[in-house]
């Protein structure tokens, strides 16, 4: 049995984990913003899907081109500073796009917030780790549930604004100095000093298991962190359907109106929050294998009947089923990734959350595609797949502790 380290935090330490909470808050709050927006962007640009699809895909392009850098700006300039510069950044690549008047400036704003995005995502879970590390336990997992509040607020924001009428270019500018305002407060608070690392004993999921059976260890070791990528980015196929197609299918295939197809992105990232709340119970429970496992059974089925009989009730429902069976995967593939044996302490976590942005970047076109051929309906086919790919790779993660 793994026995933590536990020690009464102080009063900066628990001013900081407050600090990094609303870094994630604002992270989430920005871009979800933005997001029911989408319909109207496309419809004021007069494309079809499959250049829609092509050109939200440059936020994750932006962020994939961008990920690596972000360590060497943490490392240079500190991990909160550049948290807030991100958010800051982010703001501009936003509003930019949200007043974008062609395709073009469109595509080239969302990379630059996508790009700002990887920076303040690595940043804020560099900086939270630092957090982590001053508590003796883990608190990562309850950012990742305020990043979800965040974007639920977010969404909200952006659904009253339409339904009130409000111009994108006032909504859009309001949010993001909220956001960033917030971000340079809780600067204040942030851990002062050097950024630290975590030694093999401080770096979470240190347990790390040995290579099991005969095979060679490297093998072993790059089988699991390749299936360990394709469990990350099933949750992120699965995310990037609700940032960028729940309220385009809600309004256009199901006839909603615009403010209750925000409610589709809503319902998916509102039950994400959810799930990650109780996440860490049902882990040391059940184990962290069969929670993927049922995670992913609930993302195929439930999406998979509000394909199947579409409505607009059960769509957004099917969308809440696919926020809440993803809701640790991501966790779970980075906590797994860290304790792999043979890899420096770091390098597993970096390479899963490096490469599942792929799952924000490919999916975005071919769905697009699929659509223009068939049906938006029939395209939204990936994230049922994608939850089915879930419970054939889970056997990588762990089983219940003892």
């Amino acid at each position: 049995m793994t026995v933590e380290t536990l020690r009464r935090p102080t009063l900066a330490d628990r001013r900081a984990r407050v600090a990094v909470a609303v870094l994630f808050f604002t992270n989430g709050a920005l871009f979800a913003n933005l997001l029911p927006r989408y319909p109207q962007i496309k419809a004021d640009l007069g494309i079809g899907n499959a250049a829609y699809g092509l050109a939200v895909a440059a936020f994750p392009t932006g962020a994939i081109v961008a990920g690596p850098a972000a360590g060497v700006l943490v490392r240079r300039f500190g991990s909160a500073r550049v948290a807030v510069a991100g958010t800051l950044f982010t703001a501009v690549g936003i509003l930019a796009a949200g007043l974008s008047g062609s395709v073009a400036v469109f595509a080239a704003a969302l990379f630059l917030a996508g790009a700002m995005d990887a920076v303040t995502d690595v940043a804020q879970n560099a900086h939270g780790l630092r957090v982590q590390r001053r508590y003796g336990r883990s608190v990562i997992n309850s950012f990742h549930a305020i990043w979800s509040v965040g974007a639920v607020t977010g969404g909200a924001m952006a659904a009253a604004a339409i339904a009130l009428g409000l111009a994108r270019g006032p909504h859009l500018v309001v949010s993001g100095l909220l956001c960033v305002a917030a971000a340079c407060v809780a600067l204040r608070f942030c851990l002062p000093g050097p950024e630290t690392g975590a030694d093999g004993a401080e770096t979470p999921g240190g347990d790390a298991r040995p290579a099991e059976g005969g095979a060679s260890p490297g093998r072993r070791v790059a089988w699991v962190l390749t299936a360990l990528v394709l469990i990350a980015t099933a949750g992120t196929v699965v995310e990037d359907a609700g940032n960028s197609w729940a309220a385009l299918y809600l309004s256009d295939s199901l006839r909603s109106t615009a403010a209750v197809a925000a409610s589709g992105y809503i319902a998916l990232v509102g039950a994400q929050f959810v799930g990650r709340l109780m996440g860490d119970r049902l882990v040391d429970r059940f184990g962290q294998r069969a929670v993927a496992r049922s995670g992913g059974l609930i993302v195929a089925v439930g999406m998979g009947l509000a394909l199947a009989v579409p409505t607009v009730p059960g769509t957004v429902l099917g969308f809440a089923a696919a926020g809440f069976g993803v809701a640790t995967l991501v966790p779970a593939a980075m906590h797994e990734a860290d304790s792999l044996p043979g890899l420096k302490p770091g390098s597993g976590l970096t390479l899963v959350s490096w490469l599942m942005r792929l799952g924000f970047l490919l999916p975005p076109p071919l769905v697009g595609l699929v659509a223009d051929a068939t049906s938006l309906r029939a395209g939204l086919l990936v994230v049922p797949l994608a939850g089915l790919l879930v419970v054939s790779l889970a056997g990588v993660l762990r089983t219940r502790r003892p």
